[in-house]
């Protein structure tokens, strides 16, 4: 009996030694790459996407929390959008962000700011990425930004997206309002001086992905026109060379507006991005009200063909 008892117990110290091996192997070493022939890539500003009550000191007057409602509007519209990987602005935390894309379909990382407009990055579930720190550096204060609150800027989001194709590093931002065409170099509106502040460090962050040789995508919320002589636009070529999905084209969000909403790309995936794919998932809803209720920003979309 006790032979009996004592194999017994080997057996049930292999069994568990076995156990606590396969515990011990993160999640995404056991799930390789998928194997993609294609990526969609979106950007979306959700416009005080909150679930804060009316009055709350955290909101200016003019923003109001969507209603149950309004959420699962949005909700409908990410499923029609359908995309791999989303950028998203305005939006008060992954909870809220939940209720627009459920987790059963997407991982959802936002940046570590104690804002209610954060910034994040929304993935299919499926696609391994790392988590890359904040792009704080975005967050400029002082009198070259104009005397700028940090609070009311945001920091970038960062992931790297592993693919066949090889890592992708993807920054969403939400760059400062009210600067969409001054000329950079001559002006002394806060807001442009802030904007001007901003453009160093995201050169820095586009030549550092440049350094490295990784292909990399820059998407969000710019809160500029970047016409064909764009200050700004140039000097983020200044940093690398960079193709971008608007280039050329006006978005028919809300009856038609100029592109502050932008898709960049860099380094291979210069070469993966189709520009011609290019697409606005405009609203149903026509009635002015419903600019406020879902978002005054359309999602904006293009597709990456990624190599074999």
């Amino acid at each position: 009996m006790s032979r009996l008892l004592h194999v017994l117990l080997l057996l049930s110290l292999l069994l568990l030694s076995v156990v606590l091996a396969i515990l011990a192997v993160p999640a995404h070493a056991a799930d390789p790459p998928p194997h993609l022939s294609e990526l969609k890539v979106a950007t979306w500003n959700l416009e005080w996407l909150t679930t804060r009550p009316d009055g709350d000191r955290a909101l200016p007057q003019d923003a109001h929390p969507k209603r149950p409602e309004d959420l699962a509007t949005l909700a409908q519209y990410a499923v029609q959008l359908n995309a791999d990987v989303i950028a998203i602005q305005e939006v008060d935390g992954r909870e809220v962000a939940a209720q627009v894309f459920p987790p059963a379909a997407y991982s959802i990382h936002m940046t570590r700011d104690h804002v209610v407009q954060r910034v994040g990055l929304v993935v299919r579930r499926g696609l391994p990425y790392d988590v890359n720190p904040d792009a704080t550096a975005l967050v400029v204060s002082g009198k070259d930004a104009g005397g700028e609150r940090p609070g009311a800027l945001r920091s970038g989001a960062d992931i790297t997206l592993h693919l066949d194709a090889g890592p992708l590093r993807i920054l969403a931002v939400h760059m400062k309002a009210l600067c969409e065409r001054d000329m950079l170099t001559r002006t002394h509106r806060p807001a442009c001086l802030t904007l001007r502040a901003q453009l160093p460090q995201l050169q820095a962050w586009i030549a550092a992905r440049q350094q490295e040789g990784v292909a990399f995508i820059v998407l969000g919320d710019f809160n500029r026109w970047m016409d064909d002589k764009d200050q700004f636009l140039a000097g983020l070529r200044e940093a690398a060379p960079l193709v971008r999905a608007t280039e050329g084209r006006s978005s028919p969000c809300w009856g038609g507006e100029r592109f502050i909403d932008h898709i960049l790309a860099g380094g291979a995936a210069a070469t993966w991005m189709q520009p011609a794919t290019l697409t606005v998932l405009g609203y149903r809803e026509t009635d002015p009200v419903w600019k406020e209720r879902l978002s005054d920003h359309c999602p904006v979309a293009v597709r990456f063909r990624l190599p074999r």
